[in-house]
């Protein structure tokens, strides 16, 4: 982290005021993320100190850099013309049902699902981007965030070990979440969509299909997705498993250096 800088020395300019506003949007909702990540992590280290000293490290440089991020997204939009500002109803709304779990393992599963869309929309982001410093933050981003989802199965594996019982109130977690942040597309499109170009169709879709991948081989979790679900998004459940796993101890080896990120 100390040794990476944004490169902001060529200007931006921008096709219209309306994208430069939608481009605030999307960085502010970047921001807004790392935040609650931050002080989630931070505040789970504290907890976990006292049974694993080691996980509790590990929370704590991902809080770390989780606050890096917050950092950089500080500096990237004052450059664009932008500043932090105060959430909107929607994020507001999730990031208070969010803020009210108080049991590990709903607080890592909630933020696990998080991190894959937002690795998830950043990679979209990337493949359409064109400016050299919008590339650079959009791929500190995408490596970081696409590390940081095996990173929480991990972690969900460690709260899972001390709250057995807590399967099957996860997987009703899982699926009411899975169906809110796919729904999340639509007022995200109406904020976002004249910068990054995601259609909205596009998006909800990609959303479903990488909740839906997330713990169709983690068999151990118990949390794969219902058929109904999947049928819901018409999702076929072979094809989903012929992709590699983002969740894998290689998925977090790809996604840990930079010339990795896929922006396919």
């Amino acid at each position: 982290m100390t040794e990476e800088k944004l490169d902001l020395s060529r200007p931006i300019a921008f096709a219209s005021d309306d994208e430069r506003r939608a481009a605030i949007a999307f960085f502010n909702a970047a921001f807004r993320a790392e935040e609650s990540g931050l002080r989630q992590a931070h505040e789970l280290s504290a907890e976990t100190a006292r049974w694993d000293p080691d996980l509790a490290e590990c929370l704590r440089l991902y809080g770390d850099e989780e606050g890096w991020h917050r950092a950089l997204l500080t500096e990237f939009l004052a450059w664009i013309g932008g500043e932090v500002r105060p959430m909107g109803r929607t994020t507001r709304t999730f990031y208070r049902l969010y803020g009210r779990a108080k049991r590990m393992e709903s607080i890592v599963l909630v933020n696990l699902m998080f991190e894959t869309i937002g690795s998830t929309t950043y990679r979209l982001a990337l493949r359409r981007a064109s400016h050299p410093a919008v590339r650079q933050m959009l791929a500190i981003l995408t490596r970081d965030e696409s590390f940081h989802v095996p990173l929480n199965v991990h972690f969900l594996r460690q709260a899972l070990a001390r709250a057995p019982d807590a399967r099957p109130r996860l997987r009703a977690l899982y699926h009411a979440t899975f169906l809110a942040l796919v729904a999340s597309t639509v007022p995200s499109r109406r904020r976002a969509e004249r910068f990054d170009g995601i259609p909205r169709g596009v998006l909800s879709r990609a959303y479903a299909v990488e909740l839906a991948r997330l713990f169709l081989t983690e068999h151990d979790l118990g949390l794969a997705p219902s058929r109904a679900l999947l049928l819901a998004f018409g999702l076929d459940r072979d094809a989903l498993l012929r992709a590699p796993s983002a969740v894998s101890v290689d998925a977090a080896e790809r996604a840990a250096e930079r010339e990795n990120v896929v922006v396919a």
